[in-house]
């Protein structure tokens, strides 16, 4: 996209996809865009986005968030149960949320964000800009069959991936730049013929499909091939994954200052790197 001169409510958006816990490839682009002083006016966020777009909205640094799910195994955030609305139970995992994120609902963060999930009852896409942080969350990340649906407000909710997994469009027309980090792609690989392996390939290609068209919307796209090898539910290799995204970001923008598209950017960028070998 060229520069554009009307008036929108925010100058740099950041959209942040789903991917599970290759979601942790926005760590990365956290730290890079904090190394590169780019601040984002707004978040918007699917799955795996929503969680770390609410922890970074919520005033955690990209390191602080790392600490959080370090060592850490998937049994700390979800609990087996008998398979009547889904595999796991998701308490575990809002007792986490509510136990770290200081603010408590969406219109309260230090930074908008929109958390983007499925309305499962009437088939469409769904934004929370405002009320409870944890349960939507939740709600953005609960993957069909995995987990149970979220009831809030009457209506039962699913993961936003189903339709939305690249939240480009929800905030594009509001703001003059978007930065989209897209950490679903899918790679050619074995994996294990189990009722969980086949739900969780089978959702990577449908999450997939939705994320075309808002991966053109974007001004810069930060997106690596590399993240796809790791799986939904990796919490073993956090730092690895990280360093794929800061690493995958940092050349984004370093393909910004090369092309010398975007002032106001290539401005920022260039001042913080600046200020950087000054120091």
């Amino acid at each position: 996209m060229t520069e554009q001169t009307a008036h929108r409510p925010y100058h740099l958006g950041l959209a942040l996809s789903g991917g599970g816990a290759k979601g942790f490839a926005h760590l990365g682009a956290f730290k890079a865009l904090e190394e590169c002083g780019l601040r984002p006016d707004i978040i918007s966020g699917t799955s795996a986005g929503a969680l770390m777009g609410a922890l970074y909205a919520d005033g955690y640094s990209a390191e602080e968030i790392r600490e959080l799910f370090t060592g850490r195994e998937f049994s700390e955030f979800a609990e087996l149960q008998l398979p009547k609305t889904g595999l796991f139970d998701s308490k575990r995992f809002r007792y986490f949320l509510r136990r770290h994120l200081h603010t408590r609902n969406i219109e309260d963060l230090s930074i908008p964000l929109v958390i983007v999930a499925t309305d499962l009852d009437h088939g469409e896409s769904h934004e929370f800009r405002q009320g409870p942080i944890v349960e939507a969350v939740t709600a953005s990340c609960s993957i069909p069959v995995i987990f149970s649906p979220v009831v809030i407000d009457g209506v039962h909710y699913v993961d936003g991936g189903l339709f939305q997994n690249f939240p480009v469009a929800n905030i594009r027309k509001e703001c003059e730049r978007v930065i989209g980090v897209n950490v679903s792609p899918l790679m050619p690989q074995k994996y294990k013929q189990t009722l969980f392996h086949i739900a969780e390939r089978s959702y990577h290609y449908m999450f997939q499909a939705n994320t075309l068209e808002d991966r053109e919307m974007c001004d810069v796209l930060v997106e690596t091939a590399e993240i796809g090898l790791y799986k939904t539910f990796d919490l073993e290799n956090v730092d690895v994954i990280a360093q794929i995204g800061y690493e995958a970001a940092m050349k984004a923008f370093d393909k910004v200052l090369e092309e010398n598209k975007y002032k106001t950017l290539v401005k920022m960028i260039s001042a913080s790197r600046r200020k950087a070998l000054q120091a």
